[in-house]
């Protein structure tokens, strides 16, 4: 690209900013400028759970980035409350509206990203528009959940069993509310294997939450306040003054769609390794894009921290000319609910089903530590292999002591395509303090590898 190049990247939170920030660092005579349609850049939304946890804290602490330091230090053309209202390939502008001003804009690019993130699903529900009706995405979420909670609220009913019910049903918890988790499918968790979905709802029930599944909201009520105090749903009311929906989110692509953009079979922007686009000089990056699934070896979506700041990394230095592949993701991830450490990688038994494999599974149980060193746990490791080939298709654990960063293990055998006797032979640390001399996930991989290449 020549020299002077024009760079504008719409969103700015973690593609965004991270897209901005290499672009700069390797074209610092680029004009690179950020338009943000929020208050915030750069932040952590996945801290926000435990952030709200802790009533002291401010939601500002999960903010990486000011906007001061990029304008200043990293020399980025920042513009907050300014949303991008549309894309023209043609004349390579974007129209810009000031959210604070109400002015609108014309801004021409020689290169564009695209990081416009995804949303929370919102239910169109009567009454969920009632004040104590939220849901957890946005840094503005979360502060409006602390101030929530700072007024006294009492009881919590979480609609949806996922990673985010999972996580703000022990927050809400250790802040002194009442909570129920309310999920429409058969259990939580849903994609989970049964073992691991099992524990999390002991530990769950075994902390005072109230599990209900095979249940469908129907709306919310309010109380003579005003604000929310009962969601209803088919098998009757559940008193409630927060309410926090946590059904799912969707990629923002209404931008790239309405540009004419490929949008992917996910339903999120179709990007190829070096984060392109369908149209010339249109990078996109982060949860509004596909990214390439290396077990899947297709484009998938799964909106993740991680992988958003890698393809905006990776976004921002294409744009100035260099060739970076991204390598793909494998689907590796994990939480906290109270004490259970709970993560997983690749694919389940039902998704690998589903994908055409011919799945095997296992499910054992193995202590975190040697026998006789103190601290020590069980930990649950499912493992899942294609039956003919051997090669691993993914895994899950659960424990108290050592078992979410196990799953890094798994997730490197599944980019590396490794079969379970590759598993096997894998050399892991060994020490009493940290492992038992076979590691959970060698005595799983033992143990599976006795259901597998048997043809």
């Amino acid at each position: 690209m020549a020299q002077g190049t024009r760079i504008v990247i719409v969103g700015g939170v973690a593609a965004g900013m991270s897209a901005a920030s290499q672009a700069r660092r390797r074209k610092p005579d680029a004009t690179v400028t950020v338009f943000e349609r929020g208050p915030y850049i750069s932040y952590g939304s996945c801290g926000m759970p435990y952030n709200i946890e802790d009533p002291e804290r401010s939601i500002d602490d999960l903010v990486v980035l000011t906007p001061e330091k990029a304008r200043e230090s990293r020399g980025i053309d920042l513009h907050l409350r300014h949303e991008v209202t549309a894309i023209d390939p043609g004349s390579r502008t974007v129209t810009v509206r000031d959210l604070e001003a109400g002015s609108e804009r014309t801004e021409g690019w020689d290169a564009l990203v695209i990081a416009t993130g995804a949303s929370a699903v919102r239910l169109p529900l009567p009454g969920f528009d009632l004040p104590g009706v939220t849901v957890l995405r946005e840094l503005t979420d979360g502060a409006l959940v602390k101030r929530l909670l700072a007024e006294g609220r009492k009881a919590a009913a979480i609609v949806g069993g996922g990673y985010i019910g999972m996580e703000m049903a022990h927050v809400l918890t250790s802040r002194g509310l009442r909570v129920t988790v309310l999920e429409k499918l058969p259990d939580i968790l849903p994609g989970w294997g049964p073992e691991t979905v099992a524990l999390v709802r002991k530990e769950l029930e075994r902390n005072g939450v109230d599990v209900r599944t095979g249940v469908s909201v129907t709306g919310a009520e309010a109380g003579p306040d005003g604000s929310v105090a009962a969601v209803t749903t088919d098998a009757g009311p559940v008193e409630a003054d927060l309410v926090l929906q946590a059904v799912g989110a969707r990629p923002n692509v209404r931008l790239a769609a309405e540009a004419g953009l490929r949008i992917g079979d996910t339903g999120a922007i179709w990007v190829n390794q070096y984060q392109q686009t369908s149209a010339d000089g249109i990078w996109a990056a982060g949860d509004c894009a596909e990214a390439y699934h290396r077990v899947l070896r297709r484009n998938a979506w799964i909106p993740l921290g991680t992988t958003a700041n890698k393809q905006g990394r990776i976004a921002g230095a294409n744009v100035v000319g260099a060739a970076q592949r991204f390598a793909g993701i494998v689907g590796t991830s994990g939480f906290k609910v109270f004490d259970l450490e709970v993560a997983r990688s690749g694919l389940g038994f039902d998704q690998a089903k589903a994908e055409g494999f011919e799945p095997v599974a296992v499910t054992i149980t193995q202590r975190s530590r040697a026998h006789g060193y103190p601290g020590g746990s069980p930990i649950q490791v499912t493992l899942v292999a294609d039956e003919p080939t051997g090669v691993l298709l993914g895994g899950e654990l659960a424990g108290r002591d050592g078992a979410a960063l196990r799953a890094n293990v798994l997730g490197t055998a599944l980019a590396a395509h490794m079969t379970v006797s590759d598993l096997q032979g894998l050399d892991l640390v060994y020490a009493p303090p940290f492992a038992p001399v076979w590691d959970p996930v060698l005595v799983a991989a033992n143990q599976l590898a006795k259901k597998v290449g048997r043809r």
